[in-house]
Order: structure tokens, then sequence, then C-alpha cells
């Protein structure tokens, strides 16, 4: 079989003209295009394709749509006997878009010693640029003042671009999770993509769908078009997790 080859998406000074998402590669799975750059526009006519940035610090900028998709409906999240008791113990202070920097920056750290990254200086940038101007958000949970868990990701209509999560005490991003899919729901959000199937997630309720399916949802789930804006900081203080929707 003939190798293919992705195309070359130029500099900076082109406008972002993506091609299909069903182009891309099946190995590595999902690779579309190469190129570009991490500017708001961008990103934003990536996502809006059903693409997300993924390289090394040596790579050029690389852009995927993985088949299958992993996605987590929100009201499908499942919650655990234990996590549940956490929740309703209210061991963590979960705040909202309080602190990005510092959550995208404790993503980014290796997972094991001498490990790598690809949340490397240049995507801490372009996500921090994104949540200035409204785009990307973060839950985080706090113990005594100290960030020890959450997430970040993108909005875009109905959709939550899911990027990364961290941990440093057992629970606190299952926490951060849980509580997202509550605040999406009350938000009117359809889906949380996940990008990546991991073991992780689909014990949560995360599923996998074809890249297909993905990308004609998206053409409804995205076409909302709301104001880009930072989310209130004590928006997940009033979820109940008393009642019997969160079991």
């Amino acid at each position: 079989m003939a190798s293919r080859t992705i195309p070359w998406l130029g500099d900076s000074t082109d406008f972002p003209d993506f091609p299909d998402a069903a182009t891309a590669l099946e190995e590595p799975n999902g690779l579309v295009a190469a190129g570009g750059d991490l500017s708001p526009e961008w990103l934003l006519a990536a996502y809006r394709r059903g693409l997300f940035p993924w390289f090394n610090e040596d790579d050029p900028i690389l852009w995927w749509s993985p088949d299958p998709r992993l996605v987590l409906f929100p009201h499908e999240i499942r919650i655990h006997r234990s996590l549940r008791r956490v929740l309703r113990q209210r061991r963590f202070e979960v705040r909202v878009d309080t602190d990005f920097p510092a959550v995208i920056a404790a993503c980014a750290m290796p997972r094991e010693p001498g490990g790598g990254t690809w949340i490397i200086p240049a995507m801490q940038d372009a996500y921090c640029r994104m949540f200035e101007l409204g785009h990307a958000h973060s839950v985080e949970c706090w113990l005594e003042d100290r960030l020890v868990g959450g997430l970040y990701g993108m909005a875009l209509g109905r959709v939550f671009f899911g990027e990364s999560m961290f941990s440093l005490e057992a629970d606190a991003s299952k926490v951060a999770l849980a509580h997202l899919t509550r605040l999406l729901m009350a938000k009117n959000f359809t889906v949380i993509d996940c990008q990546m199937s991991t073991a992780h997630l689909q014990s949560m309720g995360a599923r996998e769908i074809s890249r297909d399916e993905f990308c004609s949802g998206l053409e409804r789930w995205a076409a909302t078009i709301e104001p880009a804006r930072r989310w209130p900081a004590d928006l997940a203080a009033s979820i109940n997790w008393n009642d019997t929707a969160a079991a």
C-alpha cells in the first residue's frame, strides 16, 4: 500500500484552511495536517472541524482527529459510591476559572520522573490566551487554599473540549470532572470531547463514537454561538450532591 502524506498548512500569515477530518491517516491514527500556528483563529477553526493540536517540543504543530473518538455525554457520567461519598463530604473547595495558568502548568508536569509532556510552553501560552478571551475554562479543586487537582478545556457552542486533568490528592480530578458535568448540564451543553480513549475516563461513563458521528454532531453541537466569557468563580458552589441525580 502506498504511503500517504499529510498537507502542510503554511505559516501564521495564512488563513486556517484545514483539510476534512475524514482525510486523517489510519497510522498514526488521526493525523490530519501539520504546520500553522496556535493563534485563537487557528484553534477555533480547528475545533469546529473536529481537530486538535498535539505535538512534542521539537515537532511542527500536528493536528489530529482520531477514530474512534472518546466522548462523555454529561448525563451519562458514572459516579461510583466512593466518589459520591467524597462529593457529599465536600472535602475540596471547587472553584471555576480562578487560576487557569496554574491548572495548565500542573497538567504539564511529567507524570513520572524523567517523563515528558505535550503541554509545552507554546501550548500553555496559547490556551492561556484562549482563557483570557473567554474560550477556555478550568475547574479547580482546592484544599486549604492549595490547588490539588483540576482540569481545563475549551467551550464552543454546546461542546466542551477537554484537554487535560491532574490530581495531587486522591479523587481530586474526578471531583473536578463530576462538577464539570453538572455545570455543563445546567448550561445545556451536549457533550464533552475526551479525544483519546483511556480506561480512567471510560470507567466514569465516557464511550467511543466514530469520527464521522463526532464530526457530524459538531455541526449541530457547535453551531450555537454564545459570547465568550469567563465563568463565575463560585459557579460550582451551589451544586447539591445529596440529591438522587448524583447517584
